[in-house]
């Protein structure tokens, strides 16, 4: 079973980290729609949006020409603390399925953050220091990104203030309190902090929050308090653009092995970690080099790419923030609070909503007890136990080298593994006593969510 050529983890050395991002707009031959001022709704321009986020990164936000941008020393320096990271060959796995497959996972969960947003958060974290404000402000859903940008404001010696959606504020505290550790501020929302969350809470009472909710009452925040801009821990352009040092590592280390995947298999829910691992080899698809099977995936009780309408939608519930044209549910939805991961964002990225309209990627939802059930045999032969966002990674890799095994075909499959879930045991209790449910939106539940969608004709 084993291949002695290949080891359980291919590390690749300090000097072989890219110093270069990869922008995977400059190879699109159709680009994403731009972002609309939601006021005039003609597209954002880099003045505008510097009023929300910090200037550069704005800059990066619209850049859609240049394919390569370097990593500043600062954020490479940060990175060599905890990247590059292994990948890592799933032999047990493997062994434990009886697939003639070869699986592998990029691992981002070994710093302290837990997950692959850092890779992010510090870039961001730094063009904020650079230009000389205070502090950010921010939204997170399981609390991941919250604990990543806090992390880096620590770092940077900035203010940080989230806004954690109150379901899993109220069910993951040791993950507040580790951002509470690293100095950030932690406000559950919606809350009575901000006229918007204020009005969320008036039109839903008692309602337990969602992604697009704390976004708003992030914006609202930044842009009323001087010194202050809002960042933002997937979706945007500039989010990928950032985690392609995921896709650029993994790259790197199939390489130096002649290892060529046959798929490549991502968990889905703004669309960060799926973006920033498959982007080198999206390059290669987009300019004709190379053909890979992209696999996004995402909970059957939030489905944006299965189920949402490719249209422009407003990327918060407050409808303060730009209008982007992506796969949505519409910024009125609100996942169940019966789901138990952070991918509980209505929308998609729209670089990846443009690549999946355009046949370059597909998608497929999974319900929440098959999803964590391919965690726990994860956990069982690997030793490490996932995030509940990347073990919807995990059951899709498991069902491609199920099918392996049924058709003899010795496929090579490639998943992110962006983080560890030691802080989700709430929802892991809740599998394990079968207290899970499976709750599927009707298509009635996501009517709502539609009928938000804006009117642009």
């Amino acid at each position: 079973m084993n291949n002695p050529a290949i080891p359980y983890k291919i590390y690749l050395h300090e000097h072989e980290m890219p110093g270069q991002w990869y922008n995977m707009r400059a190879d699109m031959q159709k680009k994403p729609a731009p972002l609309l001022n939601p006021g005039t709704k003609q597209p954002m321009t880099l003045e505008e949006l510097s009023g929300v986020f910090c200037t550069e990164l704005a800059r990066q936000e619209l850049d859609e020409a240049t394919p390569y941008v370097d990593i500043p020393e600062e954020i490479l320096k940060f990175y060599k603390m905890y990247r590059p990271s292994p990948l890592v060959r799933a032999y047990c796995l493997e062994e434990k399925l009886k697939t003639p497959a070869n699986i592998y996972y990029k691992f981002e969960g070994n710093n302290t953050s837990g997950s692959h947003k850092l890779n992010s958060a510090i870039a961001q974290a730094y063009y904020a220091k650079k230009q000389g404000l205070k502090g950010v402000t921010t939204e997170t859903g399981a609390g991941q990104w919250g604990t990543a940008l806090s992390m880096a404001c620590s770092y940077f010696d900035l203010d940080c203030r989230v806004y954690m959606v109150k379901v899993s504020y109220e069910q993951k505290p040791f993950r507040r309190e580790v951002m509470r550790t690293y100095g950030a501020s932690v406000t559950p929302s919606p809350s009575d902090t901000t006229a918007i969350g204020r009005k969320i809470l008036q039109e839903h009472p008692g309602t337990t929050g969602s992604l697009g909710c704390a976004i708003s009452e992030a914006v609202e925040a930044a842009t009323t308090t001087e010194g202050y801009r809002y960042v933002l821990g997937s979706v945007l352009n500039q989010v990928l653009l950032h985690q392609s040092i995921i896709g650029l590592e993994t790259k790197a280390a199939l390489d130096k092995y002649g290892i060529v995947p046959d798929m490549i298999i991502g968990c889905a829910g703004g669309g960060s970690n799926l973006g920033g691992l498959i982007a080198p080899f999206m390059g290669e698809k987009l300019r004709g080099e190379k053909d890979y099977r992209f696999i996004a995936v995402e909970p059957a009780s939030c489905p944006s790419f299965t189920r949402g309408k490719f249209a422009y939608d407003f990327c918060d519930t407050g409808n303060v923030c730009p209008l982007a044209k992506m796969y949505t549910l519409g910024s009125g939805f609100i996942p169940s609070a019966n789901h138990a991961g952070g991918l509980r964002y209505h929308g998609m990225s729209s670089v990846l909503s443009q690549l999946y309209h355009d046949g370059y990627m597909e998608a497929r939802a999974v319900e929440q007890n098959a999803v964590f059930e391919a965690a726990e045999q994860f956990a069982r032969v690997e030793g490490i136990l996932p995030a509940p966002e990347s073990a919807h990674a995990i059951r899709a890799a498991i069902d491609e080298a199920i099918k392996c095994k049924e058709t003899g075909e010795a496929k090579t499959i490639v998943f992110g593994l962006t983080g560890t879930g030691y802080f989700d045991m709430v929802a892991y209790q809740k599998y394990n006593d079968g207290a899970m449910s499976d709750f599927i939106p009707t298509d009635k539940d996501l009517e709502p969510g539609f009928a938000s969608l804006p009117d642009l004709d």
